[in-house]
């Protein structure tokens, strides 16, 4: 789990690099999962960010009932505030997960991070 551990750091280290202040992580720095990253992108929508990052298998912070999406009861318990949460996608890593996956995985969200707010200011 150590090493699960070290790329999970590895990937929210560079996911906060690529983003700054516009990523927060979700949940406790240290008291956590050791192969899960939570992180919400602020003012973003997790699943259309989700739905340009082929070949990634991730989930929302979010669910869409009848056509409208909600916060989970999870990030509701948390007192995440909804411009955040809807922001969501979580992250799971496997015991063959590696360095340059984890890279590769940064720059397909940087650019479907861009590419969703291109198509916003269309």
């Amino acid at each position: 789990m150590e090493s699960a551990r070290q790329l999970r750091d590895l990937f929210w280290n560079l996911v906060q690099d690529a983003f700054g202040d516009q990523v927060v992580l979700n949940g406790h720095p240290t008291e956590r999962l050791p192969n899960t990253l939570s992180v919400s992108f602020i003012g973003r929508v997790g699943s259309e960010i989700l739905g340009r990052m082929e070949n990634i298998a991730a989930s929302t912070g979010s669910a869409c009932h009848s056509g409208s999406l909600e916060l989970s009861p999870v990030l509701k318990a948390m007192k995440v505030p909804p411009h955040i949460g809807m922001g969501t996608i979580r992250f799971s890593l496997g015991r063959t997960t590696t360095r340059d996956e984890i890279e590769a995985t940064v720059a397909l969200l940087t650019k479907a991070v861009v590419d969703t707010h291109r198509s916003k200011s269309a």
